[in-house]
């Protein structure tokens, strides 16, 4: 991660600078000094680009003087309708446009001191590269930048404010570091052994091997693992951040599908694009970072996090379509496709979050269906939910964070298609409306009117485009929502 420093404004003597600039707002402070000290080439080339700070509006110049070695200026819009997310994109689009300068610089002049702190977090979390395997890069291939420096006139009050970003951003790192690593690297035992060290971040994690998950009754989910030879992990992250007494809490539950890969088991999936696969766990990469980001920050909520982490192989001893198991909460499932696992997986993790833990809500992530992706592409994912004052908080969260949300319908209707003859239900209801009824089949694990929301992630763990937050590759998508949702609504 960038290392980030805060200091007053000062024109560097060397390395890149990174102006965010409101539209149509006169040259001043360090900008204008810039340009003073390049003999004007600031002002040249905004006339001849029609540069005006307009809201994602880019422009930038290679060696423009006075020691500089880059130089790009970022649109922020009109001063008063820049928001906490506008200002983190800005600085996410001009990291982007200076990852070969040594040290950046990065000043917005008159921004408040939260917005800058979003500005560099922005620039921050775009800087991620995942290069743990890359053994023969050329060395002008690389990005050299590895210091950001702040200027602003109250430099600790931005420092003050970047702080709980700055675990956030740790946060959404080790998310993407999760989905990022390929699968026979991260097995669910290396995916448990690898969340057990955020124990040092004061968070309690207790490892469940199958033998225990034999003893809990989680038939459903070792129904799915039973194929592999790697042993499936259940994981429980708990964060006690509240200062209440134990016996008087009731958590916020955040579950996440943690197929560490996925072939479909019997039913499986084509060959082309099977390499995704590896991504199919980020849900629980999801609700890993989230409570990371969450200790880190200290924040004052109580919190569990729980993650469901399988294989699903095809072999002699997988399940078969048409098999019948017993989940947690002793309905019975009839497996009609074994590539409809990641609901399996939930169901017994809802059910027994809700008998361990007696939660205030519980939301689930998960990389669910294709079927999502049909509906709502890549630009957001699909939220169910069985109480409306829980999916708008997590619309205005999404609103807030980029993490974009759009809510889908739950109804009896579909509920019937997902009807077994010779079982309680079962796991697949069709091709038509197929992200709903996956939805319908979790809320049946769905206890006494627990407010419950499912987020279905398919299309949004991974980006096959750099956005102004992140590069191509894992987005770690629901991290920053899910802690705006907490420090929103639900701390304190």
């Amino acid at each position: 991660m960038l290392d980030v420093v805060f200091a007053k404004p000062a024109l560097p003597k060397a390395g890149g600078l990174l102006l965010l600039v409101a539209e149509d707002e006169p040259q001043a402070g360090l900008w204008a000094e810039a340009d003073a000290a390049t003999g004007g080439a600031i002002a040249r080339a905004i006339a001849v680009a029609g540069f005006k700070g307009g809201k994602g509006q880019t422009l930038s110049l290679i060696a423009p003087g006075a020691g500089l070695s880059h130089l790009a200026l970022v649109g922020l819009g009109k001063r008063a309708e820049i928001t906490p997310l506008g200002a983190a994109e800005a600085g996410g689009r001009g990291l982007a446009l200076l990852t070969q300068a040594e040290t950046l610089a990065l000043a917005a002049p008159g921004l408040a001191p939260d917005l800058l702190a979003e500005a560099a977090h922005g620039a921050v979390l775009r800087g991620y590269r995942f290069d743990r395997y890359r053994t023969r890069e050329k060395p002008e291939d690389k990005p050299k930048l590895a210091r950001l420096s702040v200027l602003a006139e109250g430099p600790e009050k931005v420092k003050t404010a970047y702080a709980p970003l700055e675990a956030l951003a740790e946060g959404v790192f080790f998310t993407r570091d999760l989905v990022s690593e390929p699968a026979n690297i991260l097995t669910p035992a290396e995916f448990a052994d690898r969340v057990e060290k955020l124990g040092e971040l004061g968070l309690k994690i207790e490892v469940f091997e199958p033998k225990a998950l034999a003893k809990l009754g989680f038939g459903a989910l070792l129904g799915v693992a039973q194929g592999s030879a790697n042993e499936p992990r259940v994981v429980a992250i708990s964060w006690h951040g509240s200062g209440a007494r134990k016996k008087d809490q009731k958590p916020l539950a955040f579950i996440g599908k943690g197929v560490t890969f996925d072939t479909g088991g019997i039913s499986i999936k084509p060959a082309a694009g099977m390499e995704d696969m590896k991504w199919d766990m980020a849900g629980a990469g999801t609700v890993a970072g989230l409570m990371a980001t969450l200790a880190r920050r200290k924040a004052k909520v109580d919190a569990i996090g729980l993650l469901g982490l399988v294989e699903n192989m095809p072999s002699g001893t997988a399940q078969r379509p048409g098999d019948v198991v017993t989940s947690h909460s002793g309905q019975t499932i009839e497996v009609i496709n074994t590539d409809a696992e990641g609901r399996l997986v939930l169901a017994d993790l809802m059910s027994w979050c809700q008998e361990e833990f007696s939660p205030r809500l519980m939301i689930d992530l998960a990389t669910l269906t294709g079927a999502i992706i049909v509906g709502l592409g890549h630009e957001h994912a699909g939220l169910f939910a069985n109480d409306d004052e829980l999916a708008n908080r997590l619309l205005e969260a999404g609103r807030m964070s980029g993490d974009k949300l759009w809510r889908m319908p739950l109804a009896e209707a579909y509920d019937r298609l997902i009807k077994s003859h010779i079982a309680d239900m079962k796991n697949v209801g069709g091709r038509p409306a197929g992200a709903i009824t996956a939805a319908q089949f979790l809320q049946r694990f769905v206890r006494n009117g627990t407010p419950w929301a499912h987020l279905d992630i398919a299309g949004m763990a991974w980006s096959e485009k750099d956005s102004p937050l992140a590069a191509k590759g894992a987005s770690g998508f629901g991290v920053r929502l899910l802690d705006r949702l907490v420090a929103r609504f639900y701390e304190g």
